[in-house]
């Protein structure tokens, strides 16, 4: 099969880990990449091999005419580089997270694309990290029995402000930078939210958005899920680039926790397994866990847009990941719990 031709736009920090992932992947093939600063866009091209570079998006679509694009840009700017592929014909576009910097943008970007024709995808990667694919099929083999009850952790004391000095002066943070991908895992795990509760702090000094949430959401199922995040804790166990999770069912639980063991716990005892990664050489074994995710992330997609399946990571889906972002701190905000359905 003729391989797809794709374009990245967007060289930062994340574009390595991004393009090394679709570099394990046969059946596409990296044509050119963009960004602002042209050096940049060097870097990543001698990186990967990359035969030509762009300083400038519009001029690398009229060329290069892909069959689809990897927007992997600040989150300020996925709806104009959305657009901006719609508007050259490009009929599959992959997005990174967050979506958009707030709901309405979000469904906008969903709206052009629908209307265009053109298929939209967001990057939404912990749903495709190894444990957390384990852990769902231990829940959906039945040995738990019915799940009733379910918590999601990510705690960290990463010194985000410090690495990122920027992130101080976002007005929102900890619930569209991790909130993302928790209340998307809780989706992809448990199904839709009807109602949550959600409140806020910021405990670091000095910075205009949270670092600290805590999300009490009632699944459609019935079960009760607890979420909670943070860049202000220190703990134990840092759970930085990955969630700890813990669901009790009727016959058992099974908990996700440090190293990527996950235990499984009857009343004929607890059976333990860690999940274990191969290597490669563009990504950074500390945090294997994320960077090998995107693989599959972009496997899925891929086989999507080869049409040998459906992708999970849809911008139509990824809006309802949006929607309980924005449902939450519309609930610390008011104080109220949020139902779902009719937050539009």
């Amino acid at each position: 099969m003729k391989k797809l031709k794709f374009a990245v736009l967007g060289c930062g920090f994340w574009s390595k880990f991004q393009i090394g992932a679709w570099s394990e992947l046969e059946g596409a093939e990296l044509v050119a990449v963009y960004n602002r600063t042209l050096s940049k866009a060097q870097n990543i091209a001698d990186c990967f091999k990359v035969p030509r570079i762009y300083d400038d998006a519009e001029k690398l679509l009229q060329n290069e005419k892909p069959d689809f694009v990897d927007i992997i840009t600040d989150v300020d700017t996925h709806a104009g580089f959305v657009k901006l592929a719609v508007s050259h014909g490009v009929k599959h576009i992959i997005c990174q997270k967050p979506m958009a910097p707030d709901f309405e943008t979000a469904k906008e970007m969903v709206n052009v694309c629908e209307k265009a024709g053109a298929k939209l995808y967001i990057h939404e990667n912990y749903r495709w990290q190894a444990p957390v694919r384990r852990f769902k099929q231990i829940i959906d083999s039945g040995v738990i029995g019915k799940p009733f009850k379910a918590r999601v952790t990510f705690l960290s004391g990463f010194p985000v402000f410090d690495n990122q000095p920027f992130l101080k002066e976002l007005d929102h943070f900890i619930l569209t930078d991790m909130g993302s991908h928790i209340l998307d895992v809780a989706r992809f795990l448990f199904g839709e939210c009807s109602e949550l509760w959600c409140e806020t702090r910021a405990i670091s000094k000095g910075i205009k958005g949270e670092d600290l949430a805590v999300i009490l959401m009632n699944m459609k199922n019935g079960m009760p899920v607890y979420t909670e995040m943070s860049y202000a804790s220190i703990v134990e166990h840092d759970s930085f680039s990955t969630l700890h999770i813990l669901v009790e069912g009727e016959k058992g639980s099974v908990f996700l926790g440090p190293e990527f063991e996950i235990k499984t716990t009857t009343r004929g005892g607890t059976v333990s397994e860690t999940v274990k990664f191969p290597s490669y050489p563009w990504a950074d074994p500390d945090y294997i866990v994320n960077h090998e995710s995107g693989i599959h992330v972009n496997r899925n997609i891929l086989e999507a847009i080869e049409g040998k399946g459906d992708a999970e990571n849809t911008g139509k889906d990824n809006l309802e990941t949006v929607r309980l972002i924005w449902a939450c701190y519309k609930s610390a905000e008011t104080g109220k719990k949020i139902k779902i359905d009719e937050f539009k």
